[in-house]
């Protein structure tokens, strides 16, 4: 038993300690959008409502709460679905939120006024693997086309 015992505890040590080295690999990555936009009432319900979130971010985004199911793709076909737990959230300034099966890390959305223009600037912060970075940049960057091509930001 004691034997069944020692190797049950070394497995789950290891297996713990491969997530610490998985998460140690994780690479902070943030990326600015300029949104052309003076107005943080038209701006705001687009990074924090489900309704402003599915013009381009997800497909479907659903809110209980502090709650949140994301969902790409129709359901009769090919669909994925994430939850994620609203973290922090100071209206009309900072959205984030933690994957509710990665909590190690989170995605932020973080507007700032550009002293030049008077623009607003949406900063986002997300983490990747420091090998999938490239893909990260192209999912950021298609979204952001799909906002500027729903909204005009």
């Amino acid at each position: 038993m004691f034997l069944e015992d020692f190797s049950y505890f070394c497995n789950k040590n290891i297996l713990q300690t491969g997530k610490l080295l998985t998460m140690m690999n994780k690479k902070k990555v943030i990326f600015e959008h300029e949104l052309h936009s003076h107005s943080a009432k038209i701006i705001w319900p687009l990074i924090s409502a489900p309704e402003g979130l599915a013009k381009w971010i997800a497909d479907d985004v659903k809110r209980d709460g502090d709650a949140m199911t994301f969902g790409w793709g129709v359901p009769w076909r090919h669909h994925e679905s994430r939850t994620a737990t609203i973290t922090e959230e100071l209206q009309p300034s900072l959205f984030r939120w933690v994957w509710d099966d990665d909590e190690d890390y989170y995605v932020e959305m973080k507007l700032e006024k550009s002293d030049i223009t008077g623009d607003y600037i949406l900063i986002i912060t997300d983490f990747t693997d420091e090998d999938d970075e490239d893909w990260l940049t192209a999912v950021w960057e298609g979204n952001f086309e799909r906002l500027h091509n729903t909204t005009g930001l």
